[in-house]
């Protein structure tokens, strides 16, 4: 008998001026501690960062990213569905080791997918798109915690190699702070040039 696993996809950082847009994919095992899990922006980092930790632990997922120059070029909707469908290949990659690990076949599974939003992605499993998923399904909350996760890292990253432009507090939103150090030093190398800042 063929069983079927609902899968969550989120983004993160479709509002931001600089950096990439990310996106995770989440299939959670049937023993995965829910109530640890919420739409990350309700979570704070701590809580984030060990739901990330443990999600990365027991459940299957994937994680991509598309960066701040394709944002520019394809725009943010596009890459916000492109990053989605990269996350859930990446997770669809490591789907059939997952699987073996916990004495389950490949052959015996299908997956089915729930995003974020308006929008669906173009992937190959039936998905739908529902606006507020991500305070609606365990997997999607924890998409989202991968995304978010994922995303404020590259942009301490960033803060490393840009000084000045305080990537490390902002992320890359849209803040006086943010707007300032654009406007003092001129756009950073991971500026979204196609957004006002």
């Amino acid at each position: 008998m063929v069983k079927t696993f609902l899968v969550g996809l989120d983004e993160a950082g479709r509002g931001p001026l600089a950096g990439p847009v990310t996106a995770g994919c989440v299939l959670l095992p049937d023993d995965f501690p829910v109530e640890i899990l919420n739409d990350s922006k309700k979570l704070s980092e701590k809580k984030r960062e060990a739901a990330e930790k443990l999600i990365k632990e027991k459940a299957c997922w994937g994680f991509a990213r598309v960066e701040h120059d394709e944002i520019d070029r394809i725009n943010i909707l596009q890459a916000s569905l492109k990053a989605m469908s990269l996350a859930y290949g990446d997770m669809m990659s490591k789907l059939p080791s997952w699987l073996e690990s916990r004495g389950e076949n490949i052959a015996d599974v299908q997956t089915e997918a729930v995003a974020d939003g308006l929008y669906v992605p173009d992937i190959s499993c039936p998905v739908r798109a529902e606006a507020k998923a991500d305070g609606n399904y365990p997997q999607v909350m924890a998409a989202s915690i991968i995304a978010k996760v994922g995303r404020d890292r590259i942009m301490k990253e960033y803060d490393a190699l840009y000084p000045g432009y305080g990537y490390a507090g902002h992320k890359g939103y849209p803040t006086k702070a943010h707007r300032e150090a654009c406007r003092t030093l001129g756009p950073s190398p991971i500026q979204r040039l196609s957004f006002s800042y």
